[in-house]
């Protein structure tokens, strides 16, 4: 296939940024998103110009550092993380928007690359139990009922790639902290922070400076792992618990 390419280049977060047009022929559809762009990246290094920079680690679906905006969609047109989409999803002489995430508490790096240590500090502010674990404890050594292992497990598939935020019109990051929140919640090891783990995550959401929820749903359209927008309910009954009881 051949395809054009219009991707966003900014130097850094300090910099203006614009979209850049490039042309790219031979991609097989074979090809995952990231290959496509790594054949452009040799491209531009042999003509002496600046690669475009984007974030990548395993390239297997699990970690999503493989952020980006796709023709408006986060991760692209399927429900799936940028390094899982295939060049199959696009058609001979496309033309493809490339951008970062655009959100105020993710700030650009460079080119594609964004920031994303907010959901760093989020996670820090609560995503833990103090319970002593110890060794791997033996099997049903800890009774959980499967319906809450189910939900824990679920919430536990969130692999922060901000997406959520991403697809979000107000740059919320509530599907995010929700199935933070959630996962441990649930659990009886993350009991004894019940009430401390959603107040505290919930207050550095909010001074990461992310956008307030409507309940638009888009978060939960654009999650490559299906978190549900249920998530969100949860987390604000169990917000308004620990409010009303303290810590």
């Amino acid at each position: 296939m051949k395809l054009t390419l219009r991707v966003w280049r900014q130097q850094n977060a300090d910099a203006d940024g614009a979209m850049s047009t490039y042309e790219v022929d031979g991609v097989s559809p074979d090809m995952s998103f990231l290959e496509m762009l790594d054949t452009l990246n040799e491209e531009l290094i042999l003509t002496g110009e600046d690669p475009v920079a984007f974030d990548h680690d395993c390239r297997e679906g699990i970690c999503g550092a493989c952020s980006l905006v796709i023709n408006g969609d986060a991760h692209g047109p399927e429900r799936t993380t940028t390094c899982q989409l295939h060049m199959r999803s696009f058609e001979d002489g496309d033309t493809i928007d490339v951008e970062p995430w655009r959100a105020a508490a993710f700030p650009v790096v460079k080119d594609l690359v964004v920031d994303r240590s907010a959901f760093d500090r989020i996670i820090q502010a609560g995503g833990y139990v103090t319970a002593p674990t110890g060794a791997a404890p033996e099997a049903h050594a800890t009774p959980v009922p499967k319906p809450d292992a189910d939900f824990a497990f679920e919430h536990a598939e969130c692999i922060g790639c901000g997406a959520c935020v991403a697809a979000c019109p107000n740059g919320a990051a509530m599907l995010f902290t929700s199935a933070k929140v959630n996962h441990l919640n649930v659990l009886p090891q993350g009991a004894p922070e019940r009430a401390s783990r959603v107040l505290d995550m919930v207050a550095q959401m909010d001074e990461e400076g992310f956008g307030g929820c409507t309940l638009a749903g888009e978060c939960a359209t654009a999650c490559p792992k299906g978190i549900p927008l249920f998530s969100i309910t949860k987390m604000n009954r169990e917000f308004l618990r620990a409010a009303r009881k303290g810590r």
